[in-house]
């Protein structure tokens, strides 16, 4: 069976229905540098370029940076740059099959190989558009000479690329760029603004240079959602290899629903006018309620399910739907404590709209989200999606303890019970069977489990502000009810422990 390629396009045979890309799209100019590899990004935003291109709207490519060291950069060269999204799911009960060969993307540098070809895609006359993902760590301050070979950090690379093209331009005002972050992070296009000023004044560039980078440049905040767990599991990938008819290295499973929310004014408008080929991409002045919906309802309910699940047995959050005990409890958590916990005037009739089909989104049959690949950097995450939204719960509630947030965060501290540490990764067993914990905060967590009872575990890490902002132990009886469950799910299980809950409760249902 052939590779994908320009060069095998012509002889693909498929059993099912496949949008192909047109010879043309490869000469359309290098409008994007987009800093991340991920599925989320060939998911979403690079799918959406490519929906534009093919209607003759947009009509630019992306040239993408690798910025870290793992993964394969030749599967990208194989291929010329192309992969195959197949999007499956139910929209307004209607059966979604659809499979697109994307080729918005032209080439992928290597950060730390090719940065002088990065800059010189810095000095392009093509080039408007800058789009970011690298994960809720990646948006931070680190102190750093710009002129490294590439900088360490996203946003001194970022910040370099922008020096780089305010020198080939002489500060020409009309050759800024317009940045959009999808970190998940709220205010994320905010945050990078203030870090690149920060980091401009700290390496003495010129006050010239300064007075563009804020006025010549837009970072907008933006909010993508889509699930886009990637690469399907094998006996799917062989599945669909033989419906295609070729053989795909970077074929990419993703759902149906899809929302691209940036704040940004008129100029944002036309120099992304790939939002003119779907409506689901969203440009407003303010994107606030997108944005606290779905970090709060969707991506809360995914942190505090994913270490409860995966100790639980469950490798997939379809899996866990279709358990009728993690089922309650998901559908618990979001409905009954997150809603009400949200830090945003939000309608609660939208509000439960949107956690309905949330659940759905759960519960798609052809989606395989696996739960380890959502706790990567994991308390992170936690502080994001969930501290705000318990902190307000708390605050509207009257001190009443929730409950299943209280377990969520007991399987949290569980799953970081890291056991040994293996080529600098820490970690976990379940069913005797090791597991990666890749957090930052890995080493922190194993020196406290190799110390510390489960209960005086749950209060210092609850107390330490450091983590979360907040000395959490304040919360009336909530480092209780989370040491309680912990002990409890050490000493019975963790399914045992959740199932108890839904004995004497009403279960939280559509």
């Amino acid at each position: 069976m052939n590779p994908l390629s320009f060069q095998t396009l012509p002889l693909i045979q498929p059993s099912i229905p496949i949008n192909l890309p047109s010879a043309q799209l490869q000469d359309l100019p290098e409008k994007v540098l987009q800093f991340g590899t991920g599925v989320l990004l060939r998911g979403l935003p690079d799918y959406l370029i490519d929906k534009a291109n093919r209607q003759g709207i947009f009509n630019g490519r992306i040239v993408v940076v690798k910025s870290t060291d793992g993964g394969d950069l030749t599967a990208f060269a194989r291929q010329d740059n192309l992969y195959t999204l197949c999007i499956r799911g139910v929209e307004n009960r209607q059966l979604i099959e659809e499979n697109v060969i994307c080729s918005a993307i032209s080439r992928v540098l290597s950060a730390r190989q090719e940065w002088d070809e990065v800059l010189r895609v810095a000095a392009s006359p093509d080039l408007q558009l800058v789009i970011s993902n690298t994960t809720e760590v990646g948006i931070q301050l680190i102190p750093e000479d710009i002129r490294l070979t590439p900088p360490e950090s996203f946003p001194g690379k970022l910040l370099a690329v922008l020096y780089a093209r305010y020198q080939a331009f002489s500060g020409d005002p009309a050759k800024g760029l317009v940045i959009v972050p999808t970190e998940l992070i709220p205010e994320n296009g905010t945050k990078l603004a203030v870090i690149l000023l920060d980091l401009a004044h700290r390496n003495d560039l010129e006050p010239a240079f300064i007075d563009w980078l804020e006025k010549a440049n837009t970072c907008c905040n933006s909010l993508v959602d889509r699930i886009v767990p990637g690469r399907p599991d094998t006996v799917t990938y062989q599945a669909l290899t033989e419906q295609l008819g070729y053989e795909d290295e970077l074929l990419t499973v993703s759902e149906v629903y899809t929302l691209w929310a940036i704040e940004g004014n008129k100029h944002v408008q036309q120099v992304l006018s790939f939002h003119q080929a779907d409506e689901r991409v969203i440009i407003r002045p303010n994107i606030d309620q997108f944005r606290e919906l779905k970090l709060r309802l969707l991506n809360g309910t995914h942190t505090l399910s994913c270490g409860l699940a995966f100790l639980s047995g469950f490798d997939t959050v379809r899996e866990a739907m279709d358990d009728e005990v993690l089922s309650a409890f998901v559908s618990s958590v979001m409905l009954g404590e997150l809603i009400p916990g949200i830090p945003y005037a939000v309608d609660d009739k939208i509000a439960q709209r949107f956690g309905f089909q949330v659940l759905d989104r759960f519960r798609n049959p052809y989606i395989e989200h696996r739960w380890l690949a959502i706790t990567m950097q994991y308390s992170a995450k936690m502080q994001m999606r969930n501290i705000p939204t318990l902190l307000h719960y708390y605050e509207k509630l009257d001190s009443v303890t929730p409950r299943y947030v209280s377990i969520g965060f007991a399987a949290y501290l569980l799953f970081m019970r890291a056991v040994r540490q293996e080529n600098g990764t820490w970690l976990g067993v379940r069913d005797g069977e090791a597991y990666p914990i890749h957090d930052t905060q890995a080493a922190y967590f194993a020196d406290l489990w190799a110390r510390l009872t489960p209960r005086e575990l749950a209060t210092t890490v609850l107390q330490n502000t450091a983590l979360w902002g907040h000395d959490l132990t304040q919360l009336p009886g909530f480092a209780d009810s989370v040491g309680t469950y912990l002990a409890d799910m050490i000493e019975n299980g963790v399914l045992t422990t959740i199932s108890a809950q839904f004995g004497h409760i009403d279960i939280i249902t559509k």
